[in-house]
């Protein structure tokens, strides 16, 4: 490797030869995938745009014109070629470089990116802005403005917010730039009419003689024409796709966008031609790049959902490169998995539930689901808020719909989880998965909120899985909760088998589970009880472990937080035993705060309620068990917590027990209605 080290800024790439930028390239892929095969991260998407990235920077200035991702994950060769190569050792790390764009690492970054669909609004917004300061580019009157690129991939451009940014694109007057990276995939294979209108463009015997042809345009067609050209002949080819004389009939033209391509996106000097003349354009345009995902490894080509963003892996070559094995790092049987697993038996049981996914069925495990149930299961593409809805109506006919959805991602179909499914009653099951802390993915990824989302539905049912036992049972209790919406939360980790030889008791509304069976009739006093939601209850048992007879606590499964097991907190309370509540959420507004409101509401002193949670600012990357260490949910943070509760003072009182004789599940439940 000799180029990519002597890269301090997109500066030095305009100095060297094209066939220095082709040797860059291969440096760029190397480093990328030595790296990933060791920590992890987004592979075969940046694989992908390793030309397309170089021949951006080459054309354009990023220090003085913007440059907005829409999907970051395709961002590490725009770090490497941005200077930060000595970042990539500790890649998805606090010490390194942050898997999505990061504007603390560098002014090249404009915005922190972890969604999709984003990108070309804020890139609209940072073009009318500019317009406003009179620092935008134009030909005549500024020629030394600020130019406007959004780099959209990934299948992303059929997100409902990629659609609202083009309809407001095309209503510019000025240079804007959409480069669309059309690789054929998103997570997964892209689903949609759209996604089959991207298939038949880039099949096209029109796009395929434009492709063959591009160098011979670039030799023999007179400077400024080119685009020209480009445009005509990809009107033709959408033309033949379509089946219509209009060349205005192609998709992008009716937003008002000048749409030229599809062209070769690992073909830098077509690019680089290409993006030479579109730099000058003043309207809006939208430049079709097709590219291979996973480009330069036989083994991210052939399986590049599977190398979307792997774990890290080892690579074993073989004498024939194209059979080399590839073995990924196995961390044990994950939340995923076991969420697979029993959503097969369940519907294999029950035949009105389905499920489906917003392009993520390896992400959620559905994948494994999908083969079992074609006609029961769909994917929607990068559609959450469509997903949703799409419940909601098969809620509406009788059906019992599972989205399986990360916890971040849920954020984009919260106005539909209130309007379409808990508005209307309808029992809409959410699976959150990547529920809590994330680990390298960072902040863009974190499912910190939810539990607060969903706290204000009338009538919905919010539940955690410690384990995987937990996880079927929790799932059970969704198929037949009809009352609303129901969710179960569980992380991106590995399940915890210390209950596995012990009966999961089935969920029961509102009612937390004991487990420390000594104190669940609290004749035996505890110096404090742990009220843990979801996979905290785990740590919390190793927090009582280390603690011992020195600091004998109950720890609860808190499986709830909405409703709270009210009748399990008034005899804490009222027994003057402190509550330390865990969660792997916000400490505003989740599973804490229901503990004290349900305090209040029971008129009950809270003053020794602790809460544990996120704190109120961004948790970077690192990896899940250092960043829950960093807030005081890791077992170390949770039995210092334990000890002050139990060494601060208490108000005087009767050491009589109240109600000691009380199950710990009463009868009654929950003291009042969801």
């Amino acid at each position: 490797m000799r180029l990519l080290p002597s890269l301090t800024g997109p500066q030095d790439l305009r100095q060297l030869s094209l066939d220095d930028l082709q040797e860059l390239a291969g440096e760029i892929r190397t480093a990328i995938c030595d790296q990933v095969s060791r920590s992890g991260g987004h592979l075969a998407p940046n694989l992908g745009v390793v030309e397309l990235s170089i021949a951006l920077h080459y054309v354009f200035d990023f220090s003085h014109d913007r440059l907005v991702f829409d999907v970051g994950h395709q961002c590490y060769p725009h770090k490497l070629l941005t200077g930060r190569l000595p970042l990539l050792q500790h890649l998805r790390t606090r010490r390194g470089m942050s898997g999505f764009p990061e504007p603390d690492e560098s002014p090249f970054d404009l915005f922190r990116v972890g969604h999709a669909g984003t990108g070309i609004s804020t890139a609209v917004g940072l073009a009318r802005g500019d317009t406003l300061n009179a620092e935008a580019y134009d030909p005549a009157d500024n020629p030394a403005g600020r130019r406007i690129v959004a780099f959209i991939g990934d299948a992303s451009i059929a997100n409902g917010v990629a659609m609202e940014g083009l309809n407001n694109a095309g209503t510019l007057n000025r240079q804007f730039l959409i480069v669309l990276n059309d690789n054929g995939m998103s997570i997964s294979k892209p689903q949609g009419a759209l996604a089959q209108y991207f298939d038949r463009v880039r099949i096209s015997h029109l796009y395929s003689d434009f492709k063959r042809s591009a160098k011979q345009l670039l030799r023999h067609v007179p400077g400024g024409s080119l685009i020209k050209d480009a445009y005509h002949r990809a009107g033709e080819a959408t033309k033949a796709v379509i089946n219509d004389g209009n060349r205005e009939s192609g998709w992008f033209e009716h937003f008002g966008l000048m749409t030229v391509g599809p062209i070769d996106g690992h073909d830098l000097p077509t690019l680089i031609e290409f993006l030479t003349e579109a730099r000058d354009i003043a309207r809006p345009m939208v430049l079709h790049v097709k590219t291979i995902k996973g480009k330069g490894f036989p083994f991210s080509e052939k399986d590049s959902s599977r190398f979307h963003s792997p774990s890290p892996f080892k690579i074993h070559l073989t004498e024939d490169e194209e059979d080399c094995k590839v073995e990924l790092k196995s961390g044990g049987r994950s939340f995923t998995t076991a969420f697979a697993d029993a959503l097969t038996d369940l519907m294999t049981r029950d035949p009105k539930a389905v499920a489906c996914t917003a392009a993520m069925p390896e992400g959620t495990g559905l994948d494994k689901v999908m083969p079992r149930f074609p006609d029961r299961t769909w994917d929607t593409g990068i559609c959450e808020s469509h997903a949703l809805d799409m419940m909601a109506g098969l809620a509406k006919t009788g059906f019992k719909p599972f989205l399986a959805v990360y916890a971040t991602f849920f954020q984009r179909a919260f106005d539909q989880a209130f309007q379409e499914a808990a508005l209307q009653g309808l029992p809409v099951r959410l699976c959150l998965d990547r529920a809590g802390l994330v680990g390298g993915d960072g902040a863009v990824h974190h499912g910190f909120c939810d539990t607060a989302l969903l706290r204000t539905l009338p009538g919905a049912a919010i539940t955690a899985a410690m384990d995987e036992p937990s996880l079927v049972a929790a799932l059970e209790f969704m198929r037949g909760y009809e009352a609303g919406l129901s969710a179960v939360r569980y992380p991106r980790d590995t399940v915890s088998d210390r209950f596995s030889g012990e009966a999961c008791l089935p969920f029961e509304l509102g009612r937390a589970r004991c487990l420390t069976p000594r104190f669940e009739s609290l004749t035996d006093r505890p110096v404090a009880a742990v009220l843990a939601f979801g996979t905290p209850a785990i740590a919390a048992m190793e927090a009582a472990d280390r603690l011992g007879e020195e600091y004998p606590v109950a720890v609860y499964d808190a499986r709830f937080a909405k409703p709270v097991d009210q009748a399990l907190i008034r005899r804490l309370l009222q027994n003057q035993i402190p509550i330390i509540t865990v969660e792997d959420h916000s400490i505003i507004g989740g599973f804490g705060s229901a503990v004290l409101e349900a305090a209040q509401e029971l008129g009950l002193d809270a003053s020794r309620v602790v809460r544990l949670g996120l704190p109120d600012s961004w948790i970077l990357q690192d990896s899940r068990a250092q960043q829950l260490a960093e807030v005081g949910l890791d077992a170390a943070g949770i039995a210092l917590a334990i000890r002050r509760a139990a060494e601060a003072p208490r108000p005087a009182a009767s050491d009589t027990m109240v109600d000691s004789a009380a199950p710990a599940f009463p009868a009654t439940g929950p003291t009042t209605a969801i």
